[in-house]
């Protein structure tokens, strides 16, 4: 009772095929990879930071600015 044999995975195939058609499947198969792709892709990628925040102003000059968030620092 609890297996499925070829049968029943053929018979829900042609299910599906019916249901969505083929065009749809590729579509969905297509846009699937894509994203599986570019995630892939955004996983190796390192974080860009800017480098304005990365480097002190120089001496002197006075920067204007809000403050957002109060830190201890």
């Amino acid at each position: 009772m609890g297996e499925f044999s070829i049968w029943h995975w053929l018979i829900v195939l042609v299910i599906v095929l019916v249901i969505f058609g083929t065009k749809k499947l590729r579509n969905i198969g297509t846009d699937l990879g894509g994203a599986v792709r570019n995630f892939k892709e955004a996983m190796h990628e390192t974080p860009k930071e800017t480098t304005a925040e990365l480097t002190p102003p120089p001496k002197g000059e006075t920067i204007e600015g809000e403050v957002k968030e109060k830190t201890k620092a």
